[in-house]
């Protein structure tokens, strides 16, 4: 089966993914916590990582079930066809938000331009590029996934 991205009223993103799975349709909305403030507390609260995206899993047949589903308003589209993702795009999003907020890395003797490949946190085992290195933490550049990632240095 495919997973597909249903785009959801705003901030409906966990109604739309529980009633989705209510009615047996496999839905994954990947969240967050954070810090939120009000005027006169602040507390932690869980929000979608993709705000008004949610994930599902469903035989292209079946993709019209998603609109049984009050706050579903119609699937992202790529290219004029629904948008796919894959298995491996959806486990990586998984491990990501699996793994502890902070983890320390060890890489004193890098310098600007060395490739490197990381072995612990969210991103391990993929290779990245030094882009700069400051006193307090390196710029790396995640060119299979496209995205620049700063390092805190470890502490000594």
């Amino acid at each position: 089966m495919n997973w597909y991205v249903v785009y959801t009223k705003p901030k409906w993103e966990k109604k739309v993914a529980e009633r989705l799975n209510a009615i047996g349709v496999v839905a994954y909305c990947p969240l967050i916590t954070k810090e939120s403030q009000w005027s006169d507390r602040k507390k932690m609260v869980q929000v979608p990582l993709f705000n008004s995206y949610v994930f599902v899993q469903i035989e292209e047949k079946e993709r019209n079930r998603i609109f049984e589903v009050v706050g579903a308003v119609r699937y992202l589209f790529w290219l004029g066809k629904p948008a796919l993702v894959k298995d491996s795009e959806i486990e990586a999003i998984r491990s990501w938000l699996s793994v502890p907020e902070t983890y320390e890395v060890a890489a004193e003797q890098w310098k600007k331009g060395d490739k490197i490949v990381l072995e612990s946190g969210p991103f391990s085992s993929q290779s990245a590029v030094i882009q700069e290195v400051k006193k307090n933490h390196y710029v790396l550049i995640l060119e299979s996934l496209g995205c620049v990632l700063k390092v805190n240095k470890k502490e000594i």
